[in-house]
């Protein structure tokens, strides 16, 4: 790794939150870079019908606009959280946060598929801008008694986006067309980057900056990947994250066309597990003061695997009725809303020589394993919630031996 003294300099950044200016700004503006990709993901969904006709093209068209901006993301994250640890955050949050906004009017004015499509890939990677980086600022200037406190905050305004977002773009499109929401999104760029002009300090000062240019920057993903104490963290996130996705892509399924609920009920079971999910992140920052955060790991992991493996066990004996379901996932999900900012907290209290590659691998391995399992669960047949079930248990189970490796890697 070719910074300065990495890990003698980068322990001293961190301080506490008191002594930052403009606390309250800080992390609202922090909240809305978190909280713009998922926005982004979800807000247009109400609208690919309507986008499909307009565009003239078929409903697999218009789904691969959301491919293109999920492979954005995981690009993105992957590039710009090490670039950010050689040219500061404030330089990657600001051109991140302009472009987004430039690609959403992109988008807004698209007059094909194909445009659409390519503007929805360079909005995905300006983007994960947001995710990637604004990780790092918080593991910069919060040192680790506050990181489980913020963390579980912008874990919570994360768990809100997506139930926010499909209901925001349904009513915008009640009065407007789908180039509209992208007009939202364009306007919520321009005041993200003004947010990020006036609150967001540069928390990577040139001293303790990676040299060597971005080729350096990209290798110090690897570098920090062979460290055991990081990558078990991040094997966990990614583990955990699939399992998300494949309830993301299932649970609507499930609900509709197993238990013929409307859409607009199936949307309050969503939007109860996502509220649990939420109470889950706000409970982790104050229980992660009794508890350090490699237990909450555990625990969590260990009780989110439970509620989708009691559900596959009572499918298989007695067969699941619709409030067991709802049940069972809701323990789930909740579970997870301990479990995301844990591993956040722990990953990137160890990964303080490079907070940019160790959130690159957070995020990147998360959107990558979650791409690649989401669509298993309907392969395995969807006549039942036991494929889901069996999806989530495996990698819940995956993922909760990897929060054991990551305190048995601490302790060593």
């Amino acid at each position: 790794m070719t910074a300065h003294s990495t890990g003698k300099a980068s322990a001293g950044l961190s301080r506490p939150s008191s002594e930052l200016p403009n606390r309250l700004p800080l992390l609202m503006v922090l909240a809305g870079l978190s909280g713009a990709s998922p926005l982004a993901t979800d807000m247009y969904v109400p609208a690919l019908p309507d986008l499909a006709r307009s565009l003239s093209t078929d409903v697999s068209g218009a789904q691969m606009s959301l491919t293109g901006f999920l492979a954005g993301i995981i690009v993105g994250q992957l590039v710009l959280g090490p670039l950010s640890d050689a040219v500061g955050r404030r330089p990657v949050l600001l051109g991140g946060s302009v472009l987004f906004a430039a690609f959403s009017t992109v988008c807004a004015l698209a007059p094909t598929v194909e445009v659409l499509i390519a503007a929805r890939v360079g909005q995905g990677i300006a983007g994960a801008a947001g995710i990637v980086v604004s990780r790092a600022v918080v593991a910069d200037l919060f040192d680790d008694r506050e990181l489980p406190s913020v963390f579980s905050r912008l874990g919570a305004i994360t768990a809100a986006a997506p139930v926010l977002a499909p209901l925001a773009g349904g009513a915008l499109l009640l009065a407007v067309s789908w180039r509209y929401v992208f007009a939202v999104l364009a306007l919520m760029g321009v005041l993200l980057a003004l947010g990020v002009w006036h609150w967001i300090p540069e928390s990577h000062p040139p001293h303790v900056r990676l040299t060597g240019g971005l080729a350096a920057s990209l290798r110090t993903i690897g570098q920090v990947a062979a460290q055991r104490a990081v990558l078990t963290p991040v094997l966990a996130l990614a583990c955990g994250g699939a399992a998300v996705f494949a309830y993301i892509a299932g649970t609507t399924f499930l609900f509709q066309d197993i238990y013929r609920l409307s859409p607009a009920l199936s949307s309050l079971v969503y939007g109860v597990n996502a509220v649990g999910n939420m109470a889950g992140s706000l409970a982790y920052g104050r229980l992660a003061k009794r508890r350090p955060p490699e237990d909450l790991l555990i625990i969590s992991g260990a009780l989110a695997a439970t509620g989708v493996a009691a559900l596959l066990l009572i499918q298989a004996t007695t067969g699941s009725t619709m409030p067991m379901t709802w049940l069972c996932l809701l323990i789930t999900i909740s579970a997870c809303g301990i479990f995301f900012p844990a591993v956040i907290t722990v990953a990137q209290s160890r990964g303080r020589a490079a907070p940019g590659a160790t959130s690159a691998l957070l995020g990147g391995g998360q959107f990558l394993f979650g791409a690649a399992v989401s669509p298993l669960a309907g392969l395995f047949g969807t006549q039942s919630p036991a494929p889901m079930a069996v999806v989530m248990t495996s990698c819940l189970a995956l993922g909760t031996l990897a929060a054991i490796a990551t305190k048995r890697a601490h302790a060593s």
